[in-house]
């Protein structure tokens, strides 16, 4: 697939909680999640004229936070009213430093920033829905107003908010790419071994979305 030609017509790629929350330090890191940020930067500065961001966006006290529940452990899962939730540590707090947008991130081609978990009731991973699977974040209609039909996705976590997106973006009907080396994953353990960045992969790969690395496209 070397040299897969972008069109800044129709492609456009999206970031996905590029944050501090999620790297080395934050309250929720993911292993080299801020190794993505130099690969975005050039994702940006390369192929794509154009992007969309977004943005974990907690209010204190939210639902899906550990701390929220007495008793209970950060990565405990439990039944929420709209199905099974991981719980986690508190982590991108409305108007905390490490909530915001990376500030290496090279944000001048990021044309729209969809905030994401900000309903205390219920979390949202994807970018496109909230938990519930039914809650829209307007992201859809923005990039159908623009004639977007293929996206290229970026960011972390791959095995959560990255994977969501994605899954929902197909079940939208758009063509989807993930690239890999601008991704990082938390790697949570599975029933049965393995992880969920692996397991993740494995269901993504069957529901008809690529995956790419940067050496992939064409600079």
């Amino acid at each position: 697939m070397a040299g897969l030609a972008i069109n800044p017509t129709t492609d456009m790629l999206g970031i996905v909680d590029v944050q501090p929350t999620f790297m080395p330090g934050g309250e929720l890191a993911v292993v080299g999640g801020d190794q993505v940020v130099p690969v975005i930067n050039w994702l940006l500065a390369g192929p794509f004229r154009h992007a969309f961001a977004t943005q974990d966006w907690h209010p204190a006290g939210h639902s899906s936070f550990a701390s929220s529940h007495p008793g209970r452990q950060p990565f405990e899962t439990i039944a929420m009213p709209y199905g099974p939730q991981t719980l986690w540590p508190d982590h991108a707090i409305q108007g905390s430093a490490n909530a915001e947008l990376h500030r290496d991130l090279a944000q001048a081609r990021i044309e729209l920033v969809v905030r994401k978990g900000f309903r205390p009731e219920i979390d949202s991973y994807s970018a496109f829905f909230e938990n519930d699977r039914k809650t829209t974040t307007g992201l859809h209609g923005w990039l159908q107003a623009r004639g977007v039909s293929r996206l290229f996705l970026a960011g972390l976590a791959s095995d959560y908010c990255v994977a969501y997106s994605a899954e929902d973006a197909a079940r939208l009907g758009y063509q989807v790419f993930v690239i890999e080396d601008a991704c990082r994953g938390i790697g949570l353990p599975v029933a049965g071994g393995g992880d969920t960045v692996t397991a993740t992969k494995a269901k993504l790969t069957t529901a008809g979305i690529r995956f790419i690395g940067t050496d992939d496209l064409a600079a």
